[in-house]
């Protein structure tokens, strides 16, 4: 407390310079001296730390539809109160109270970085935790450990053993070292991507989603994309029994789907609910004033350390590696996502933790993904990325020790990632293009082969402002994108230019093609459109002759899934089949590079409603343990093969979770329910209290809460 203290101070001070130095150079603040300036320091210090919770509090729903920029203009406003009360200062306006707000809040932000008071901030967690005592609709005090699932997107049990030698991640190495917790691998679905996942460990059903994208030809071919906020209300609402892992007193923080939780935020499938925009669990993040200021400027740091990474890459001629989808505003996309995204989901779990009603919280990072698709899963951005998740999770640690109620912490991943040079740059051509040499016929051709999860957070969020916020802003968003609207979304980024080149015919779009290709890593999907059922072998074959023997010799496919009328679902290889329904091998196994369990994740895909006619996983090497996107990504995930399919959970000892092989997210569902009972009968309220409690949030409930 101590060192915080000369800290604060130090800061204070930098801060009374900065004041006088800006006082000199602009002319429209006028400063009388020395002991002015230091007591309007500490006015605006004793404001920021006293009055703005209060303030944060009565303004949230405000703050979060202005994506926090009304914090400049509410510090701006308490510095020009200051400039009315405190005699010896004067600003000519509020303009310049505002530039002098700004210019100390980039001093205070700057200074706090140097001397990590940043990730302490024990003062203003300290302040938080006071104000939301004292807020309404508060239950007594619950002794009962709750749980913390915090999922790191993306990262494999390998990657993540390396990260922990390299020294990366001192605090899990400091949760293994202590005892408290294991460290063990578990084995994906077929698909490996988030959206089953995520499907099956918070809600336990994750059947019928073969990729991040597919094509249900029973609904007039409609392409449905898991990240997608309709689709994903969508695909929850056909999977959710209302009993998920979230289902009594969660909370879903930057997830895919809810899992059932009563409280959701920055979630795909409750997009729609704009009202879940002011959530009270933004509190924390805007709780401190410098907060939002301090994360603009970090992800001005991260876009100059992406720049550099880039040309680092080829100054040292990294290969594999990617340069033109690095470039344009990738920066900017990739910082929101890694600073932006991560200190709202952590502040958010500091307010769950220091409130602790939440007997289950599940949150997604999903930073290393992002930039370990770009410039590789161990490269330094990538390391630097879970350092800096390492550190959210040492904030959370101590508002857990802070709080009054203790919280079990899971760190675990959704799926991995692996790396290799891309079928284009490999072969020099895509996925699409490799189909379209083997038809014997020109086909009117849709492709997509390019997820953007980047991309998919900016047009989520921007959808959801201007189709739902009735007032000034949402406004003005939907007269800006009007233009951009399709299927009753906004198009951004790639997805945007698609639309105006299928508008212009440039391109065929899905409705008129006879063809769709789609692409999720390195697992490829071929649907033919005019056929409202899935071709068999023998019906592709008569049809289109040449293209099933094409696509298994090309030296970028493993293999090739298709169903036979006479022998069930195949997987077709270069020199052998595989007959999965009689579970026996003709020739060489075109499966023998991966997973035992990878024919029985065959078997399972071929049931689904919405199985690809042609299934196409790409080439995989286990010695170099290298794959082969259809995707422009040079780390992937989505099909078999390599540390895609091996993601880790490192769970408390007591929870034994090292007792059975765990393949399937559907089975770690399962597992964690198994875990989870206790809790849920030690915590479960009795019918009069669940009455009592409904009857004092009609009274109490504050309409800023929404």
């Amino acid at each position: 407390m101590a060192d915080w203290f000369e800290r604060t101070l130090l800061i204070g001070g930098i801060e009374l310079i900065a004041l006088i130095l800006v006082a000199t150079l602009v002319s429209g603040v006028r400063l009388s001296g020395f002991w002015p300036a230091l007591e309007f320091v500490i006015f605006v210090g004793f404001a920021n730390a006293v009055l703005w919770p209060l303030l944060a509090r009565l303004t949230l729903p405000f703050l979060v539809i202005s994506f926090g920029f009304l914090t400049f203009l509410l510090n701006g406003l308490i510095f020009w109160i200051g400039g009315q009360l405190v005699a010896g200062i004067y600003f000519d306006s509020y303009f310049h109270a505002l530039l002098v707000a700004v210019i100390l809040s980039l001093v205070n932000t700057l200074a706090s970085s140097l001397l990590t008071i940043d990730e302490d901030a024990s003062f203003y967690r300290a302040v938080l935790q006071r104000t939301m005592r004292r807020m309404p609709l508060r239950r007594p005090i619950n002794k009962t450990p709750g749980v913390l699932f915090l999922e790191i997107d993306g990262l494999s049990e390998s990657a993540l053993r390396r990260a922990l030698d390299g020294g990366y991640m001192p605090e899990l190495t400091r949760l293994l070292a202590s005892g408290s917790h294991q460290l063990i691998g578990w084995e994906t679905d077929l698909s490996c991507q988030t959206g089953a996942a995520q499907a099956g460990i918070l809600h336990g059903n994750n059947f019928n989603i073969p990729a991040f994208r597919w094509v249900e030809k029973a609904e007039g071919n409609r392409i449905v994309t898991t990240n997608r906020p309709r689709d994903a209300n969508a695909i929850e609402r056909r999977i959710s029994d209302g009993a998920g892992l979230l289902h009594r007193n969660g909370r879903s923080r930057a997830n895919l789907f809810s899992g059932d939780a009563e409280d959701a935020i920055l979630t795909y499938s409750l997009a729609t609910d704009m009202r879940r925009l002011f959530a009270p669990a933004y509190f924390a993040f805007f709780s401190n004033p410098y907060n939002f200021v301090r994360t603009l400027s970090l992800m001005g740091v991260d876009i100059v350390r992406e720049m550099r990474g880039r040309q680092r890459q080829v100054r040292e001629d990294v290969q594999p590696r990617l340069i033109e989808r690095r470039r344009g505003l990738y920066p900017l996309l990739r910082a929101a996502t890694t600073t932006l995204l991560r200190d709202i989901t952590v502040d958010a779990l500091i307010t769950d933790v220091l409130w602790g009603e939440a007997d289950v919280i599940y949150a997604t990072f999903a930073a290393y993904d992002e930039v370990a698709h770009h410039a590789g899963v161990g490269d330094p951005d990538a390391l630097h990325v879970l350092s800096q998740l390492d550190r959210a999770l040492m904030r959370i640690e101590r508002a857990i020790e802070a709080g009054d109620r203790p919280y079990q912490i899971v760190v675990l991943s959704d799926h991995g990632q692996t790396q290799g040079a891309t079928f284009r740059q490999r072969y020099g051509m895509t996925l699409r293009e490799l189909i379209e040499q083997l038809l014997p016929d020109a086909l009117r051709i849709h492709e997509r082969l390019q997820t953007d999860e980047d991309w998919g957070h900016v047009a989520a969020l921007v959808s959801e402002v201007a189709q739902q916020e009735p007032h000034m802003l949402g406004r003005f968003v939907r007269n800006v994108t009007r233009d951009r609207v399709a299927d009753g979304e906004v198009a951004v980024g790639p997805e945007f230019q698609r639309i105006q080149d299928e508008r212009k015919g440039r391109i065929p779009s899905a409705e008129e093609a006879q063809l769709i290709v789609l692409a999720s890593g390195n697992l490829g999907l071929v649907y033919f459109t005019d056929w409202r059922t899935r071709l068999t072998l023998e019906e592709i074959e008569a049809h289109f002759p040449g293209l099933i023997d094409g696509l298994v010799r090309h030296p970028g496919i493993s293999f090739v899934l298709v169903r036979s009328e006479c022998y069930g679902p195949l997987a077709l290889g270069a020199r052998g089949v595989y007959y999965l329904a009689q579970d026996r091998i003709s020739g060489e196994n075109p499966l023998a590079s991966f997973s035992p369990n990878a024919p029985m994740l065959l078997r399972r895909v071929d049931l689904y409603d919405n199985v690809p006619d042609l299934l196409i996983n790409g080439v995989y090497d286990p010695v170099a343990n290298e794959g082969c996107a259809f995707e422009e990504l040079i780390s992937f995930h989505g099909g078999l093969g390599g540390d895609q399919n091996h993601p880790f959970i490192l769970a408390p000892c007591e929870w034994k979770m090292g007792g059975e092989a765990i393949v399937g997210a559907e089975q770690l569902h399962r597992l964690f329910k198994r875990r989870l009972e206790p809790l849920v009968r030690l915590n479960a309220p009795t019918r009069a209290e669940t009455s009592a409690e409904t009857s004092t949030a009609k009274q109490k409930a504050p309409a800023v809460l929404g």
